[in-house]
């Protein structure tokens, strides 16, 4: 069996050392890091700290399936329109319609916690740098695609997605979404996030907010 990380920190250190020796390689500009609260946060910032790069936020929601909200069918990302798994929502029989409650609902925790993280300062511009979007790991990777999107979109230079653990299919999945995809563990019984993990206690919005300020440099 695959060994767990002891927790989203000593996974964050092993995820920096290999994002570092790929910046080195290929001679970054300007990095910036940006993590996915709240679980990729911690995660994150080892990251930020071994390249010397700002670390920040982007506030992704997860759209859960009716039943197993753990389970994701969809993402949102700013203001724009959601991003559905299409296959997913053929599958249960759904359409964007019947799901329109919860795309309010996530919307709404989306501003609640952008306004809390962000404490007024505005969203780092990733125009023409190299963004590394980290998360705790991939599941079925709906967030990280909608985030990878949105990135792409705002004319980020170069997306580099990096996690410590991601399910084989997810991440072979998201190679098409970013320029580098790098994966620590991509274990053939992946199941949950959560199982590779000695510690995945949830984080909380203050340990996100306390890592802000511990890494509040200019962008």
């Amino acid at each position: 069996m695959t060994t767990r990380f002891t927790n989203r920190h000593e996974a964050g250190r092993l995820l920096g050392d290999r994002v570092a020796e790929l910046a080195a390689a290929q001679r970054w500009k300007h990095p910036l890091v940006l993590g996915l609260p709240r679980g990729g946060v911690p995660v994150a910032e080892p990251v930020a700290e071994a390249l010397g790069a700002p670390l920040d936020v982007l506030v992704v929601r997860k759209i859960g399936m009716p039943g197993r909200p753990e389970v994701g069918i969809g993402a949102l990302v700013g203001d724009g329109p959601p991003l559905f798994d299409r296959h997913a929502l053929e599958y249960l029989g759904l359409t964007e319609d019947e799901l329109a409650e919860d795309v309010a609902r996530e919307r709404a925790e989306l501003h609640r916690r952008e306004t809390l993280y962000r404490e007024g300062r505005d969203a780092p511009d990733p125009h023409g740098r190299t963004v590394v979007l980290v998360d705790d790991g991939l599941a079925t990777g709906v967030t990280a695609r909608a985030a990878l999107r949105h990135l792409r979109g705002r004319h980020a230079d170069r997306l580099v997605l990096a996690v410590p653990v991601g399910a084989p299919e997810s991440v072979a999945g998201l190679r098409s979404e970013c320029d580098e995809l790098i994966c620590l563990r991509s274990p053939a019984g992946f199941t949950a996030v959560g199982l590779w993990y000695g510690d995945f206690e949830q984080t909380t919005d203050r340990e996100v907010i306390d890592t802000l300020h511990r890494q509040a440099v200019p962008h």
